[in-house]
């Protein structure tokens, strides 16, 4: 029988290895269970120890089962390497019958531990593994831990064991290199059943915005203290400085970064990644593909669909049949995905592109978006968020009002922030990611908007957003207000998540420079507290007319405050409308009719919809609703094609072949 492979990759680190035996401690509990020795410095006891797994999983990037021996020869490796990262007195070791690397670690904290081991699958997951029989392999790993403590029974030992590994099956199946711990017990408020939890979270938090003020302003008076000056001052203050900041985004706007010149060198392998949960797209996906596919990109570029399903669906055919007629696109199923995170993180172990395109499964990117994107890359900006515009307004008044929102975001708030500021957002969509930042980032799948947390977090590694507001894709908007209203509170729920938890390393990371840290400041802590501000206006004004028996607007500091800030949302408006891509911008109407009745409905609903999703992050709800998609029926340009004619705008040679059932194609493609 001849002898397994064995990897031929050497290992890339310099710690010291963890082969001294002196003043150990053996654990007989963890030896008698795991097998093997583990040791701790017996002088060290103040420092923790944990015990990590590391598991590479039993199936290959195509979800084909591995053979045992190429999975033991890949947790030799991946020991080895391992071991080379460890500290002094730390120990790893290989469990040959799961094939999973086992290690004894210290640490401070189990902050300090997830960052090590963090690093550790970094490393070893970014670079192709090549084999002695001439066969390269992509890693992916699962990572997970648990304190031990001091002193440690056999039946603890077996607890602890066991937890470490399901914890590091579950990260392998998230697919985001995150090390996980014990799962702790979510405690949630269920004293009131879910149909009345939302109408009461609404009724509280219009109370604490208006009424709220209203009656500390009205206490403070009766023990003879009139606060009403300083809530007064305080709010015109806050909404002139938000004024402020809607002025000089959107000046910035109208000079936006310059597209960089065409690069000298040859346009290199690009990949585009349309992730998607297959029953609500089942209606869109196939156009999404011909647009996709038909980019006239002068260098390869390979396109693959990472979607998962609970079921089979009749489209499934269909798509099998377009990797017959389309040998640049590769179909992912990934099994045990139920997020499109590890739909983007499993999609990225067959990515050979340079750079990365990241699409909803509604998008349609015009004709040279990759060599536009490739213009950003070649420059040195690491992710580049493209202009997303709503393709569905003519189908609702709610879908109309989304399209005249993106404009301000993606035309006006975007560019004139990155410009600002110096840094951009990646808005989960139509945005270009160098592969290697990709791949180190990854998107978190805990996250509710795992595209924000992805920005900050390559941000903070010292990564370039840049925004371009000519790099455009078509989507589709919600066309019901329930629909907009459970997208819109993940939204904001996932900011607020990403608010708490990334903003002070933000604002105390070395690589983030000092203008950046005030455009993260506005956007990551004011975005936060101004819906909680702008209604308190109204428990002003109310108290003065109780105070008073009347309002007096012969201030000259009101009237002018109330004039500046007043203009300021219209003015964003008419810079969404010059700045617009063509289709938009020839509907003035749409912008007239936003301006005068949606946008001062709207604006309070966007900061209603912002408190409450404050409000439930805080109680522990957690929940994700798929957006279903508006109708196929859009306003776009006759060069995007006309879906009921049954053209797709594409290349002849690359339209869709509506064939019979077919049998599925094996993914075999191997890694060069």
């Amino acid at each position: 029988m001849p002898a397994p492979p064995e990897l031929a990759r050497p290992p890339r680190h310099h710690h010291r290895p963890a082969d001294d035996e002196s003043e150990i401690e053996v654990v007989e509990a963890l030896v008698s269970h795991l097998g093997q020795p583990v040791v701790s410095d017996s002088h060290k006891r103040e420092r923790p120890r944990f015990l990590v797994v590391l598991t590479p999983g039993d199936h290959d990037e195509y979800g084909t089962l591995r053979d045992p021996a190429l999975l033991r020869a890949l947790a030799q490796g991946l020991r080895s390497e391992v071991a080379a990262s460890l500290l002094h007195l730390e120990n790893v070791w290989v469990d040959t019958e799961q094939h999973i690397v086992v290690a004894l670690m210290s640490a401070k904290n189990a902050r300090e531990l997830r960052t090590r081991v963090t690093s550790i699958c970094d490393s070893l997951t970014n670079v192709p593994w090549s084999l002695t029989d001439g066969s390269t392999h992509r890693v992916d790993l699962g990572a997970g831990y648990s304190r031990i403590p001091d002193t440690i029974t056999a039946d603890r030992a077996i607890e602890i064991a066991s937890t470490t590994a399901k914890s590091a099956q579950q990260s392998l199946t998230r697919r985001d290199l995150v090390c996980l711990g014990p799962q702790r017990t979510a405690h949630h408020w269920t004293l009131l059943p879910s149909r009345l939890r939302l109408p009461l979270q609404i009724i509280a938090v219009l109370c604490l915005s208006t009424v709220g003020p209203f009656l500390i302003m009205r206490l403070t008076y009766a023990f003879g203290f009139d606060s009403a000056t300083l809530f007064y001052v305080g709010v015109v203050v806050a909404l002139a400085f938000t004024a402020i900041l809607i002025w000089t985004e959107s000046l910035h706007a109208l000079t936006p970064m310059t597209l960089p010149p065409t690069p000298e060198t040859r346009p290199p392998v690009a990949t585009a990644i349309v992730a998607a949960y297959l029953p609500n797209e089942a209606d869109t996906i196939v156009e999404t593909l011909a647009h996709v596919l038909g980019q006239d990109y002068p260098g390869e570029l390979q396109v693959i669909l990472a979607y998962n399903s609970p079921v089979e669906l009749p489209v499934e055919a269909q798509l099998r049949q377009l990797v017959r007629v389309h040998p640049e696109l590769e179909i992912l199923k990934v099994g045990d995905s139920t997020s499109k995170a590890q739909n983007v993180n499993a999609a990225l172990q067959i990515a050979r592109g340079e750079f990365i395109g990241v699409f909803d499964a509604d998008h349609h990117p015009v004709p040279g978006s990759f060599t536009r994107a490739w213009h950003w890359i070649a420059d040195g900006a690491d992710v580049v968020q493209g202009h997303c515009v709503v393709r569905n307004g003519d189908d609702s008044l709610i879908a109309r009002a989304v399209t005249i929102e993106f404009e301000q975001i993606y035309a006006v708030s975007h560019p004139g922030r990155s410009s600002l500021h110096d840094f951009g957002i990646f808005g989960g969509s139509n945005g270009y990611w160098r592969a290697t930042t990709l791949r180190r980032v990854r998107m978190r799948v805990d996250r509710l908007t795992e595209d924000i947390d992805a920005s900050i977090r390559s941000i903070l590694t010292g990564a370039s957003i840049v925004s371009d507001p000519g790099l455009i894709s078509r989507e589709l908007a919600p066309v019901t207000l329930s629909a907009l209203w459970r997208q819109r509170m993940r939204w904001a729920q996932g900011w607020f998540q990403v608010s708490m938890r990334q903003l002070p390393s933000a604002m105390t990371c070395r690589s983030v420079s000092v203008r950046q840290r005030l455009g993260m400041f506005v956007l990551f802590a004011w975005r936060e507290v101004y819906p909680w501000i702008s209604p308190m206006i109204i428990g002003v004004l109310a108290f003065l007319w109780w105070r008073d028996g009347s309002l007096s607007w012969s201030s000259p500091l009101f009237l002018l405050t109330t004039l500046y800030t007043l203009a300021a949302g219209p003015i964003q408006i008419m810079f969404a409308w010059r700045l617009s891509v063509p289709e938009v911008r020839e509907r003035k109407w749409w912008f007239v009719w936003y301006l005068l009745i949606a946008s001062p409905i709207y604006n309070e609903w966007k900061n209603l919809v912002a408190r409450v999703a404050q409000v439930k992050e805080i109680m522990g709800e957690h929940e994700w609703h798929v957006t279903p998609r508006g109708t196929m029926r859009a306003f776009v340009p006759s060069t995007a094609g006309d879906p009921q004619s049954g053209s797709t705008g594409v290349a002849p040679h690359r339209q869709i072949i509506a064939g019979a059932v077919t049998a599925p194609v094996t993914a075999d493609r191997s890694l060069a």
